[in-house]
């Protein structure tokens, strides 16, 4: 467990995720998160030979306080692993610092069309997003 609690569990490598969560931590498969070598394990249906576990193997375990919200049922659900995994909130990081990369090379190369006013505030934009990106992204 995350917590640094121990719990040993006795299984065979023909076992899948799915039933080592079943058969240890009944009722709360939902909630259960597993992780092995840094990996979050999320195909109940592998079997843990396919993970080459070893023997004496460490697996941690997360459990949520609750469960998961159900995924949304519809035409708009999509299971395409492409699309599932295009997060627009992740491309906002990347693009803002293409858009101060750009304006800082504008300002560079066109200083005579930037005014003091807006060298001031561009530079003032940078700080602010440098303190902010460095303060959420410091773990």
């Amino acid at each position: 467990f995350l917590n640094d609690t121990e719990r040993l569990a006795r299984v065979r490598p023909g076992d899948t995720v799915g039933a080592l969560k079943r058969d240890y931590f009944p009722g709360q498969e939902q909630q259960v998160r597993l992780i092995y070598q840094g990996q979050l394990l999320r195909d109940d249906t592998q079997s843990l030979a396919a993970l080459h576990l070893a023997h004496n193997s460490v697996l941690h375990c997360h459990i949520s306080q609750h469960s998961p919200a159900p995924a949304p049922a519809g035409p708009r659900a999509s299971t395409d692993p492409v699309h599932a995994a295009l997060n627009v909130g992740s491309l906002m990081l990347p693009l803002f610092v293409l858009m101060l990369a750009v304006l800082w090379y504008f300002q560079l190369q066109y200083r005579h069309v930037f005014t003091a006013t807006a060298t001031t505030f561009l530079a003032g934009l940078t700080l602010l997003f440098s303190f902010m990106a460095f303060t959420m992204y410091r773990r």
